[in-house]
């Protein structure tokens, strides 16, 4: 059995801390960001240009990337259950949808 000295526990010791923090600070933005989708739905075609929370099609990159008004493969967070109610002038139905689509030209 080996007997480790005062310098070696405390280091020990500190690498164990370090790790647990580490893996505590990685896992919260997880959380976080399920948390904002808790009671929310994605809308599809109803955000304005530069305001979509995400998705914006080929060529962008994500949130404030949408290209034009009411764009269908953008998506704006919404409360649950009032997406197929909120106005999109490119949608074929005049609201909202649940999934991308293909806008129609306003």
């Amino acid at each position: 059995m080996t007997t480790l000295t005062m310098t070696q526990r405390t280091t020990a010791a500190t690498l164990a801390l370090a790790l647990g923090a580490a893996l505590i600070v990685t896992s919260a933005p997880a959380s976080a960001a399920g948390d904002k989708m808790a009671g929310q739905e994605k809308c599809f075609g109803v955000s304005l240009k530069g305001k979509n929370d995400c998705k914006a099609g080929a060529g962008t990159t994500c949130a404030g990337t949408s290209k034009v008004d009411y764009q269908g493969n953008s998506f704006k967070l919404v409360p649950a259950g009032t997406c197929e109610k909120t106005a999109s002038k490119t949608s074929t139905t005049g609201f909202g949808q649940l999934k991308e689509f293909s806008a129609n030209k306003t």
